[in-house]
């Protein structure tokens, strides 16, 4: 019996290595990069599609509406996250993964058969929302909290901010890729065969995400006792936890703010004066501007590559910082960023800077919101016999996040559209994002306030015992043991603990000695207590 009680307490992995050493774990590492590569990718390069549209297609159709068909993307990547993940935890990784295998690319050839061949011909507004704001949203979805969290991360236990950083580079890397490749064919084959030749490339490496992303066969996926009840899919307990609200608002204030710089990027450069795109423009002045400009798609280029260094640099570093510390000092300087780098760039030189800049930091703010989350079921479930509780919850924590995200990344984009056709200045979108951000910021920080550190102190305790004031760190701690003194608390006090472990058994043949030690044991329950 003995025994058997001391192998449950010991760590299952005790000398787990850093580096995986299985081929799977790097094959499934990428297969969940070409994931991220599909969903946030595709989403990060929509600025493209949106300044084709504008400028050709959908010429007459305003800047809202433009907006409107990412932003329902990323709505409806962020609404099924919930659903998505709680399928994930239970271990239903290929049905999710081919459901996306089906829709992404099938949304991308529609695309290219309801739009007309014809260059000079008007497209069906309705029908391009249905195709790549809906369809391929709702492909999106399967591809993005599988990627995130739930498959590679069950590889690397050691080194989980790297491996999320490395698979969120997919989609910097994507809004690389699928800007450069789109406007290149689109002047060599047109639009309608770019899109297949896009589709081509989602169904190939759809089809590699779909044999080699597997979760590590070790890890657990429990199985609801039914499906139809509401625990299933949403764990209230989530709800009672204040650090989860936290960063769940600082992840919805996060996409009010985000994505509205991605796709009214190409429209400011080129009204600004400082790029030039093919087709007509907004009804907006264009200014003239003394510098040469750029092709407009090489900003939203630049940006993106410059996120791919922050997503993973800063990814590596939060192993040792902590993600959720390392997401809070990228948010304030992503929000600064875009309050004042951007909304006073007044040349070509200024709008790169700003991009690459943006960039870098703008990848660890988009890219970290997993790893935070499961930083705080980490400092959460902090015990030996709690933290496998952590690990089940992960996929459907952030799914419950994200979706309560939802409405902000549908609407934020949509919002910025309105402001720039109301008030005909881009100085607008740039408030109402850098403000969002900034917001977004002080929740995460929030956050940070409420959550126990790794000793399951905190930082309120910390800083109160760095400033020498015992007055504070006794009321943390009274904070929380529930806002009262319990019972142990007033025995350390007294001096009247009767802990065998702190009373050596030398001691007890005489009452003398043992009201000694009674004496010595409350001045150790009090230094204890400082």
């Amino acid at each position: 019996m003995a025994e058997a009680s001391l192998a449950t307490s010991v760590d299952p992995h005790p000398e787990e290595p850093n580096w995986p050493r299985n081929w799977r774990a790097y094959t499934c590492w990428t297969g969940c990069f070409f994931l991220m590569f599909n969903s946030w990718g595709l989403v990060n390069a929509y600025g493209t599609f949106a300044s084709y549209y504008v400028g050709n297609s959908l010429r007459n159709t305003g800047q809202l509406e433009l907006n409107l068909i990412g932003s329902m993307q990323s709505f409806l990547v962020l609404l099924f996250s919930t659903p998505v993940g709680r399928l994930l935890d239970a271990g239903y990784y290929r049905i999710v993964i081919a459901t996306g295998a089906l829709l992404v690319p099938a949304g991308m050839f529609t695309l290219s058969l309801v739009h007309p061949k014809d260059k000079d011909a008007m497209a069906n507004y309705s029908a391009i929302l249905c195709t790549q704001g809906v369809m391929v949203g709702i492909g999106m979805a399967c591809y993005f909290v599988t990627s995130s969290q739930a498959v590679a991360a069950t590889w690397f236990p050691n080194r989980k901010g790297l491996a999320v950083g490395f698979v969120a580079c997919g989609a910097s890397v994507a809004g690389v890729v699928y800007p450069t490749m789109t406007r290149y064919l689109i002047e060599a084959l047109g639009f309608v065969q770019a899109v297949r030749v896009v589709a081509g490339l989602v169904c190939l490496t759809s089809a590699f995400s779909f044999f080699f992303a597997v979760p590590n066969p070790a890890h657990t996926h429990p199985k609801p006792q039914t499906w139809s009840a509401v625990g299933t899919w949403i764990d209230v307990e989530a709800f009672k936890n204040k650090s989860f609200l936290w960063f769940s608002a600082a992840v919805a204030f996060l996409f009010f703010g985000f994505y509205p710089v991605f796709f009214n990027l190409e429209e400011w450069a080129a009204v600004s004066g400082y790029g030039t795109r093919d087709g007509s423009s907004v009804p907006m002045h264009v200014q003239q501007s003394s510098d040469k400009p750029l092709q407009t798609f090489w900003l939203l280029t630049i940006m993106n590559g410059a996120s791919t260094v922050g997503r993973l640099t800063m990814a590596a570093f939060s192993d040792k910082t902590g993600p959720l510390n390392m997401h809070i000092i990228a948010q304030v300087i992503c929000s600064l960023l875009v309050l004042i780098l951007w909304s006073l760039a007044r040349s070509t030189a200024a709008a790169i800077a700003f991009c690459v800049v943006f960039g870098v930091f703008s990848g660890a703010v988009i890219g970290l919101p997993p790893a935070s989350m499961a930083n705080v079921l980490n400092c959460t479930y902090n015990t030996p016999s709690s933290k496998h509780i952590g690990h089940a919850k992960l996929g459907q924590w952030v799914g419950m996040m994200y979706s309560m995200a939802a409405i902000p990344a549908l609407t934020g984009p949509v919002i910025a559209g309105y402001l720039v056709t109301q008030y005909s200045d881009y100085i607008t979108v740039q408030g109402w994002a850098g403000a969002n951000l900034m917001i977004s910021a002080f929740c995460m920080m929030g956050c940070r306030w409420t959550l126990p550190c790794k000793d399951g102190e905190l930082v309120a305790t910390k800083v109160a015992r760095m400033r020498g004031t015992l007055r504070d760190v006794d009321e943390d701690e009274k904070t929380i043991s529930g806002g009262y003194e319990t019972e142990s608390d007033n025995e350390v006090r007294n001096g009247l603990s009767e802990a065998t472990t702190r009373v050596p058994s030398m001691r007890q043949n005489s009452d003398v000695k043992i009201a000694e030690v009674g004496n010595t044991d409350g001045v150790l329950g009090s230094d204890k207590n400082v």
